[in-house]
């Protein structure tokens, strides 16, 4: 069962995974009160992203950043009944703008091949992660992880420096990879992936997509 976006970030923020605040719409009137919302709290500029179930959503104009709760709306009725890939976009995630410092990627995943877990790590986020191990392999680390022992702290941290994350992001990443790691095993899931993983302005480190 894949989970869309917003349903990923519910998931996230209930094992205290850090993820930008924000709700879905299903209407541009919808969108404008929610950027409304967010105006009032002090945030004027949101992002109005298509929730669908597969990937390239940005190429295909599925993401926009608005400036205003008129500009959400605006965006909203665009995004609102597209086709991407085969997919209806029926509702957006309206969600406040985050201040990115730099894009990193992040998974855990099933190997079948190898009969392990395998987490994914890299300094190089926001695009797809075959392009990036086609391009720069080096910029990939592809990690086993042993059933037994899992993910904690220690070694949350060594797959994010085998990453090659910066160091002013390594403690929110390894915070954010342990709890990510408890997430796919209390679920069960076979995919757990944030692309991307983003250290913002104020040196925070947070999950701003979702895939599970």
């Amino acid at each position: 069962m894949d989970l869309f976006e917003h349903q990923a970030k519910e998931l996230f923020a209930e094992y205290g995974v850090p993820v930008p605040a924000g709700k879905i719409a299903t209407t541009p009137e919808e969108a404008r009160a929610i950027a409304e919302e967010f105006a009032a709290a002090g945030t004027s500029r949101v992002v109005v992203k298509a929730q669908v179930k597969t990937g390239g959503r940005g190429k295909a104009g599925g993401v926009r950043l608005a400036d205003s709760p008129a500009d959400a709306e605006e965006k909203a009725r665009r995004i609102l009944g597209m086709d991407i890939k085969g997919h209806t976009v029926h509702k957006v995630l309206v969600e406040e703008a985050s201040a990115i410092a730099q894009e990193f990627y992040f998974s855990f995943l099933l190997d079948r091949a190898n009969r392990t877990f395998l987490s994914i790590c890299s300094v190089e986020g926001g695009m797809e992660i075959e392009e990036v191990a086609a391009t720069k392999p080096d910029a990939v680390a592809q990690i086993p992880i042993n059933a037994l022992s899992g993910v904690d702290r220690a070694k949350a941290r060594e797959i994010a420096v085998a990453g090659r994350l910066p160091a002013e992001a390594l403690e929110g990443a390894a915070e954010l990879i342990e709890r990510l790691w408890a997430a796919f095993v209390d679920e069960d899931a076979t995919l757990v992936e944030v692309n991307p993983l983003i250290l913002t302005a104020d040196g925070q480190v947070k999950a701003l997509d979702g895939k599970v």
